[in-house]
């Protein structure tokens, strides 16, 4: 996982900031600074934030006695007169449970700390489970990695495919048998912390967003996994939709006379480009490349629109590698610049994701450190 600060971006918040939530949101904005930007003088970050240098001061003083940011001594270039104190994320001062539903058949996990490293990593096969079953193994998963921490647990964050409201209650996800699970409540009943829970598709894009070498301008990402979804970041803002169900791609029907799909319905999206249905496809293609070629082809027409309608700056496709890179993307990018007007393509980039496997964990630890700090 990286943790090079110069990739790190933020977030536009929304929503209005309550009298009563002004001290949180100014503790906010000075973790977001060290968080985005690395050590600062109380200085500097008075100047970014805004506030008061006495404000400053007095929050920096509150952060360092909760141990959450450290003074680091003064700068090595030399000025003239006082050198400036910089302080600090204290990066190993709590750590993150993150978990990963969206893995074919398994669950993955790791404890980070705050900067995204990892501290430790397991996972636990499902072995075909779904419902009740599939929960306890996640829980079963959840014990174990905090076992593994040597921290306090700040909180556990969680992508899971399907639905998910704002409360962490898996409405949908069909893969896993789940409908209107309460997630969240149910991992916070069991260990007694912080729990957030987002589609796995929208936690990606969070960290691609966050960690991944995101540009300026619209973001989609499109996760496949065990199912198919897209999370979307526009204008700084993760995109949540009507009933926040933005980005169920994967349910789109592509093939009425397809295969039969989770949902209920023939020959959606999800049936070509999840890793249960292409994986087999492939091994048994005598091509792989020409299916892959073929994949990408039908996959670009489906996100063409979406491409145009956004004028998105880039999409990501996040996923097993040996699935997606070479032909698949090549067949996807070039599918979207024939299906949009030159507008749309130009300055488009079509890539895979720079974070890899642990794209969703590290969206979910941005989950955590959003609704505890206030830093996205």
């Amino acid at each position: 996982m990286s943790t090079d600060t110069s990739r790190r971006r933020a977030l536009r918040p929304s929503g209005k900031l309550l009298q009563e939530d002004a001290r949180r949101h100014h503790r906010a904005l000075i973790l977001q600074e060290l968080f985005a930007e690395g050590p600062r003088s109380r200085a500097d970050l008075a100047r970014s934030s805004g506030l008061t240098r006495v404000t400053v001061s007095d929050l920096v003083a509150e952060l360092i006695d909760g141990g959450l940011v450290a003074e680091l001594g003064a700068p090595v270039e030399s000025r003239i007169g006082k050198p400036p104190i910089l302080v600090g994320l204290r990066g190993d001062a709590l750590q993150i449970v993150v978990l990963d539903l969206s893995v074919d058949d398994q669950v993955t996990g790791a404890v980070l700390t705050l900067s995204g490293e990892v501290c430790s990593r397991d996972q636990q096969s499902l072995g075909g489970a779904k419902g009740d079953a599939a929960l306890a193994l996640v829980h079963t998963l959840a014990r174990r990695l905090l076992d593994r921490a040597e921290r306090r647990v700040l909180g556990i964050g969680v992508g899971s495919p399907g639905i998910v409201d704002p409360s962490g209650t898996v409405v949908d996800a069909p893969n896993l048998g789940w409908h209107h699970v309460p997630l969240a409540e149910g991992l916070h009943e069991a260990f007694g912390l912080p729990v957030y829970v987002a589609n796995d598709a929208n936690t990606a894009v969070l960290g691609e967003h966050t960690y991944g070498h995101a540009g300026e301008g619209g973001l989609m990402l499109l996760r496949v996994g065990t199912g198919v979804g897209a999370g979307l970041v526009l204008d700084g803002a993760l995109l949540h939709g009507h009933r926040n169900a933005a980005g169920e791609i994967g349910h789109v029907v592509v093939d009425p006379d397809g295969a039969p799909c989770a949902c209920g319905r023939t020959g959606c999206l999800e049936t070509v480009v999840a890793v249960p249905h292409l994986r087999p496809r492939l091994a048994e293609a005598a091509d792989p490349d020409a299916v892959r070629t073929a994949v990408g082809e039908q996959l670009g027409r489906v996100l063409a629109p979406v491409v145009g309608a956004l004028n998105l700056h880039e999409l990501v496709l996040s996923g097993p590698s040996e699935l997606l890179d070479g032909a698949l993307l090549a067949a996807t990018d070039r599918v979207i610049r024939e299906y949009t007007m030159p507008v749309s393509g130009e300055g488009l980039v079509v890539r895979t994701s720079t974070l890899g496997d642990d794209v969703v964990l590290l969206g979910a630890a941005v989950l955590v450190l959003a609704g505890e700090l206030g830093v996205s």
